[in-house]
């Protein structure tokens, strides 16, 4: 079988319209998948009415990733099987979405005084209906001719450590898992590898979430090794978690994921797509 329950849409920092992602899942041969937009459902909202077009046998599972703050950095839980429609939920992604414009508004204050006035509503124009982010801040720089592209406004000014990388905003681990399990959904610790955390802080890490209700651990996302899969199903059963995978895609192009994960390549434990 293949699953997919980490994927980007154009709600928020994905390439694709929700539909199109829906389309290339199924074309894929993906049974389960969940869009997991930055802080929004808008996405998964949006391809709803479509439903019964799909196949029988293609399951879309309500998703998203969430953003807050553990030790001083950012990290991303993502929400499965939670009701959309359920108050906490909705006020938390109010929450998350103004503190969303917020942190837009420090990123355009710092790049001002930088010399690059206007970004604010260049980035806003450039996310039009998704969820702003600093993919937007990069595509005003390059469509101004700041930057020759998105990985150059990402290597001087947007990246981790740069004038744009602004995380004061976002809410702390502990309360975020809560808003996903009083939704009715599970927490999912989203590509643990991608923090580089050292095998201590990122038990350490893993300790907090779990006691904070989080169930899932993502031991597959995006372009990893089979070791590193192996490395990180013997910690989710260590800790008791259940098994979550997912490409992240975001965008089709040579060097990133593509959509669907095989689960033939877990071990048996405890995961998030087995039925009963």
């Amino acid at each position: 079988m293949i699953i997919d329950f980490h994927s980007h849409s154009n709600a928020s920092d994905g390439a694709l319209s929700p539909l199109a992602l829906i389309e290339q899942a199924i074309a894929a041969g993906i049974r389960q998948f969940a869009i997991t937009d930055h802080d929004t459902v808008a996405g998964y909202q949006q391809v709803l009415c479509q439903r019964e077009e799909w196949p029988e046998d293609f399951e879309l599972r309500t998703g998203v990733e969430l953003s807050c703050r553990w030790a001083n950095g950012t990290v991303h839980v993502v929400g499965l099987d939670f009701v959309v429609e359920h108050p906490v939920m909705q006020a938390a992604l109010q929450r998350l979405g103004e503190a969303r414009l917020q942190r837009a508004a420090s990123i355009a204050e710092r790049l001002a005084r930088h010399g690059y006035a206007g970004a604010l509503e260049g980035a806003i124009a450039e996310a039009g209906q998704s969820q702003i982010g600093r993919p937007h801040f990069a595509a005003w720089m390059v469509a101004r001719g700041h930057v020759a592209d998105v990985n150059e406004a990402f290597h001087r000014y947007l990246g981790a450590g740069k004038i744009g990388d602004v995380k004061a905003f976002w809410p702390e681990l502990g309360e975020v898992c809560d808003w996903i399990v009083r939704s009715g959904g599970t927490a999912v610790l989203a590509h643990p590898l991608k923090y580089k955390y050292t095998r201590m802080k990122l038990r350490r890490l893993l300790t907090d979430f779990q006691a904070s209700g989080g169930r899932g651990l993502e031991v597959c996302s995006g372009r990893q090794t089979a070791d590193q899969t192996r490395q990180l199903c013997r910690v989710a059963q260590e800790y008791g978690l259940l098994l979550s995978a997912g490409s992240d895609f975001h965008q089709q192009w040579q060097y990133g994921p593509a959509l669907g994960v095989k689960v033939s390549q877990f071990p048996p434990l405890p995961n998030l797509w087995a039925r009963s």
